[in-house]
């Protein structure tokens, strides 16, 4: 018995950042130390190998390694673990995905296939073949700004008609009309938004059930979420209109954001460097005289 269904994904479920050693090896200690600390906020779930992760810049050994700490360190924790699966090989994505079932997660993210731009039959193909190697939930990411990729809410609507373990995260820019549009065709699909949460209460308010935003500051988005819940929209609002200055700055790329939430948890403490991996963004002065501004403002 699963201990998550596809009903049970939602609230805050933050992108686990990547943290690395100054010489850029992966940093196991302070891995687990930002997976006890995210723990600790209280957030619903936590995914793995998300774009925030720095997926694309991991040996394979590393991730097999870390998925192994990311299960295991939050083996008692009441929360869903997530892990992605970006293999653009169909066959090696079942294997993974049924690899990733067995090691103990709870759910998968699963990132469609984008290089060389296979047909919409083929990533069709691609996302009825994963959601057909596991019983856990699968998080169907739509991200084309990321990966160049246009996927139809009619598209979007066939899988969730299809299989009723499947999750998305829409986070195309703006996502607010097509995530209505998607829900007309798909009712009883579960939405979340992942793009940092701009479109956090649009997305809510049109049906959506969570947030899937990076993890430097997790807390703000919690806030938010548990105004929203307890019928506090104009406090929700009100917290939400203080984030989105930054947040829509940092979101202009992605490795900016990236860069960003690695500084800040550095500055919190939280990891033991703020080491990108190359090629990455390079922050100037002013970027972290924001970074004060915004610890500042949000008491972080």
């Amino acid at each position: 018995m699963n201990r998550y269904q596809a009903t049970n994904i939602a609230g805050v479920n933050p992108i686990v950042a990547m943290p690395f050693k100054a010489n850029g090896e992966t940093d196991p200690q302070s891995f687990i130390h930002l997976l006890e600390h995210l723990a600790a906020t209280g957030v619903q779930g936590m995914t793995l190998f998300g774009i925030a992760s720095e997926f694309p810049k991991l040996e394979e050994r590393e991730r097999e390694r870390l998925a192994e700490i990311f299960i295991n360190e939050l083996a008692g924790a009441s929360l869903y673990r997530a892990i992605s699966i970006t293999d653009h090989s169909s066959e090696v994505a079942v294997k993974r995905a049924r690899h990733y079932q067995k090691l103990g997660a709870d759910a998968l993210m699963l990132l469609p296939p984008f290089f060389l731009q296979p047909s919409p039959q083929a990533i069709q193909q691609h996302i009825f073949a994963v959601l057909e190697a596991v019983e856990i939930p699968v998080m169907v990411q739509y991200a084309p700004g990321e990966t160049g990729l246009p996927i139809t809410p009619q598209q979007l609507a066939d899988v969730a008609a299809r299989y009723p373990h499947a999750v998305f995260k829409i986070e195309c820019n703006p996502p607010v009309d097509y995530t209505r549009e998607f829900l007309q065709l798909a009712p009883q699909a579960n939405v979340l938004n992942g793009y940092a949460g701009l479109y956090m209460l649009q997305i809510l308010a049109a049906g959506g059930k969570g947030v899937m935003p990076g993890c430097s500051f997790s807390e703000v988005y919690l806030s938010i979420f548990r105004h929203w819940q307890g019928g506090e929209v104009e406090r929700a609002q009100q917290l939400h209109q203080a984030l989105l200055p930054y947040i829509q700055r940092w979101m202009s790329h992605c490795e900016y954001i990236i860069q960003i939430e690695k500084t800040i948890l550095h500055r919190r403490n939280i990891i033991a460097t703020d080491y990108c991996r190359h090629p990455g963004w390079q922050l100037a002065p002013e970027d972290h005289q924001m970074i004060d501004q915004f610890l500042n403002r949000f008491s972080l």
